[in-house]
């Protein structure tokens, strides 16, 4: 890339650094962008029987793509344990090609209950 100002000195200088530097900025935000959620699985109740992956498509249509998702549980999903047992709910996703998560709502979730996908890099103190 070849700059070129009219100005001379510290000004000149100065203007062709700074389209580099926007750049490099946007690249930079580009690259924090790109850790978003990819919902592999989403289970309800697979401790009462039910079948892994029933609620993989709802919690991806809600979830993929963002950086932080609320999910909350609606109603079971079709074939869902029988309301005796107590269920859990389980999902997996990724973050990036190798950062895989899991997380999960014990035995007692249920309609309204909530889990919360992230793939926000920490950082701070011990980071």
């Amino acid at each position: 890339m070849r700059c070129r100002s009219r100005s001379t000195g510290l000004v000149g200088a100065l203007r062709c650094v700074w389209p580099v530097a926007a750049m490099l900025a946007t690249l930079a935000i580009s690259s924090a962008e790109a850790r978003e959620i990819k919902v592999v699985s989403g289970t309800f109740g697979e401790n009462c029987g039910a079948s892994r992956g029933n609620a993989t498509a709802d919690l991806a249509r809600q979830c993929d793509g963002l950086q932080t998702c609320r999910y909350v549980l609606h109603e079971s999903p079709t074939r869902a344990p029988s309301v005796r047992c107590r269920t859990d709910f389980r999902a997996e996703w990724f973050c990036t090609d190798t950062e895989f998560h899991t997380a999960a709502l014990g035995a007692k979730a249920e309609p309204g209950s909530t889990l919360v996908l992230n793939c926000v890099e920490e950082a701070g103190a011990g980071k």
